[in-house]
């Protein structure tokens, strides 16, 4: 792990002692979203999905990892790259394939789709199909808690894409005047679109430039979930601690293209691949195979039974029903008349 230091930044909390339950966690978690994502890939090539789709496919140990060091209180603010966030936020798959469907089941009433995702009850926030857009919107949620008082985290993913964006800037500055209990994650993975960090960034080390801001910055290898976690909870914990916002810059890399419409020709095969040969997914399999944690008759029981819910979600999907054309002005604008003083 790459480490950009400020003089504000703590000590590093020690690391969870990690049980083979909890590695076998992490694990099902990635592989549910990689599945997921695949799943995905199918019906919308059958156009049995819609719209615009952007998958997560390579990038499932950044949002593991990060869920991983956040309570249920806390809030999550997302991308329209956010499958594998409401998957390991605990939104169900049922719910999301729904939403993906245009169903009236679906997390979002099957008003948003693909890249509007939202679950008030697990405080999953979307969601959010502007660059940065979520940037303001989590901002506005840390001051809540700073100002009523309550310990909470917000936890804000973006794209190294988003750096480039007034919110983002807006935000960190903000976010480090007031002292916001703010976690700001951007999932680096090498390109904004189609164009290469480097080529709209003059300086392409993010964690450096955050820094700047005077909030606690470091970069992270994102692709190795342990090394994810254990930054995600050491950055949490000095939120809570209230030293402030604090900046990880998730070094990772999307395997498939930035959205379903991409052709993906801005990108060299060999760079794809040599990124897959790091896959978090299966390198995290193989150290559990090698520790003698993983055989190859559990993993094919996991396989097994993610494939079923997935199924399951997608059977549901199918079944459920359209939201009546007479609901389709509802929560367009609020039923009840606000007083003002």
């Amino acid at each position: 792990m790459t480490t950009t230091r400020t003089p504000r930044t703590p000590r590093p909390a020690a690391r969870p002692k990690r049980r083979a339950a909890h590695r076998l966690a992490l694990l099902e978690s990635m592989v549910r979203v990689r599945r997921f994502e695949e799943r995905c890939v199918e019906l919308y090539s059958a156009a049995r999905i819609r719209g615009f789709m952007h998958l997560y496919i390579g990038e499932e140990a950044v949002a593991v990892g990060v869920n991983e060091s956040l309570t249920d209180d806390d809030a999550v603010v997302s991308t329209y790259r956010e499958h594998g966030h409401a998957l390991a936020r605990g939104v169900p798959a049922e719910a999301i394939m729904a939403e993906m469907f245009g169903k009236a089941t679906g997390c979002s009433r099957g008003r948003g789709g693909s890249v509007h995702l939202f679950d008030a009850g697990r405080r999953f926030y979307g969601g959010n199909a502007i660059v940065g857009g979520g940037l303001p919107l989590a901002a506005g949620l840390a001051l809540a808690d700073r100002m009523t008082g309550r310990n909470r985290v917000t936890c804000c993913f973006f794209g190294d894409g988003a750096f480039a964006e007034g919110e983002f800037h807006e935000t960190a500055n903000l976010a480090a005047l007031w002292q916001l209990p703010l976690l700001l994650v951007c999932e680096n993975n090498l390109y904004a679109m189609g164009t290469a960090l480097a080529r709209h960034q003059a300086q392409t080390d993010l964690a450096l430039r955050a820094a700047a801001y005077g909030m606690v910055s470091w970069a992270v290898d994102g692709m190795d979930v342990f090394a994810v976690e254990d930054a995600a909870r050491r950055a949490a914990e000095g939120v809570r601690a209230g030293t402030g916002p604090h900046f990880l810059e998730m070094r990772t890399y999307r395997f498939r293209a930035h959205s379903m419409y991409d052709s993906d020709r801005y990108r060299d095969k060999a760079e794809i691949e040599h990124w897959k040969e790091r896959d978090p997914v299966e390198g995290l399999a193989r150290r559990l195979q090698d520790a003698k944690e993983l055989s190859d008759k559990a993993r094919t029981a996991l396989e097994d039974r993610l494939a079923a819910e997935i199924d399951a979600a997608v059977e549901a999907a199918e079944q459920a029903p359209e939201e009546p054309v007479e609901d389709l002005l509802k929560y367009v604008t609020s039923p009840v008349e606000v007083t003002r003083p």
